[in-house]
């Protein structure tokens, strides 16, 4: 009985048409049958992060004795309340593309920008002025023209020069001493099509960008993903062996499942990574291997996976979110603070 409440507490048990002990507590952590006050020092003893991999703009890491609300409060933080600059006003001297100004102002502001959103203040509203204290300035001057060195036969884009609008064509202009105080500020990426032109066509805009949060429009997440899993057990109740082996192998993603020749000379089936497991759950549709079979989700123990779309690396927004989240819980203590005082009063 106790092993059985210890699985029902620590882990998520997956089943053919149903999930089951995905209930949650009022307190995070807490379970029936114990003792479920705080105690900071336990909480140190079972956090541990685990970095599986990292490089600049991608990491996995596991997260692990936390309660499924603290993972997501940094993962909703990540998306929506980290800040960043993007460009908010387009304005359009030219266009004579095909492409209609709104729908060009649009993919223009989703243009990730390598721009450091900490110097920058937050503009007061619409109409407040732009300085270079809350403004960072862009022009696009593009216009397709004719080659005249082209080969004949050759392919109309070939043809003609700037036929392809690249973010890589947007240069930055400084405000004020910005020059002297920023470098290398660009869209991270000089690659990204903005439009097609045919010759005579031109672009001439001017843009604006500002500091802003996801919360207030997708283009400010500093993050193209941040999402988390929980991790995956599997359990062999039985031998298995033979043809068996080899179809429970299937069932599983690459890599889960090895078959391997035992100490009897037979092919077993054994689990070697059960953390590359999806959970589709495909072994429950052959009737002769779902009984020796179990699936469980390991409650606290989550698998993390960040994705910059900024200068930033993922390792810096984790940090960013976790001061993030720090900052909310000091205004949090700080109001009951205050609601005890005057409730004293």
């Amino acid at each position: 009985m106790v092993q059985l409440a210890d699985e029902t507490r620590n882990k998520i048990s997956l089943k053919e048409n149903r999930i089951f002990d995905v209930h949650s507590a009022n307190l995070p952590g807490a379970n029936p049958g114990q003792s479920n006050h705080w105690d900071f020092e336990k909480f140190k003893t079972q956090l541990k992060i685990n970095v599986i991999k990292i490089d600049d703009t991608d990491m996995e890491f596991d997260l692990i004795g936390v309660d499924a609300a603290l993972a997501n409060a940094l993962r909703r933080i990540l998306l929506s309340e980290i800040p960043t600059m993007a460009i908010e006003k387009v304005h359009i001297h030219t266009n004579t593309t095909m492409i209609k100004d709104e729908i060009l102002a649009h993919r223009l502001g989703l243009i990730p920008l390598k721009a450091d959103a900490s110097l920058f203040e937050y503009p007061l509203d619409e109409d407040d002025a732009q300085s270079s204290e809350n403004t960072l300035v862009f022009k696009l001057r593009v216009k397709c023209t004719q080659r005249t060195d082209a080969p004949k036969g050759c392919s109309i884009e070939r043809q003609l020069n700037n036929s392809k609008v690249f973010s890589g064509d947007i240069k930055w202009e400084p405000l004020g001493d910005q020059a002297n105080s920023l470098s290398d500020v660009r869209p991270i990426h000089s690659d990204i099509l903005i439009d097609k032109m045919r010759k005579g066509q031109e672009l001439d805009l001017v843009m604006h960008a500002v500091k802003g949060i996801g919360k207030d429009h997708a283009k400010f997440s500093p993050v193209s993903t941040a999402s988390y899993r929980l991790l995956p057990d599997i359990v062999l109740k039985r031998k298995i062996v033979g043809e068996q082996a080899h179809r429970l192998q299937k069932c599983f993603s690459p890599g889960v499942i090895d078959v391997c020749p035992n100490s009897d000379g037979e092919e077993e089936a054994t689990v070697v990574d059960a953390r590359s497991d999806t959970c589709s759950r495909e072994v429950f549709s052959h009737a002769d291997l779902k009984d020796a079979v179990e699936l469980y989700k390991i409650r606290d123990h989550f698998i993390f996976s960040i994705e910059s779309a900024t200068s930033k690396s993922a390792e810096q927004l984790f940090v960013e979110s976790v001061k993030v989240l720090m900052s909310k819980c000091d205004v949090l203590l700080k109001e009951l603070d205050e609601s005890e005082q005057k409730m004293e009063s």
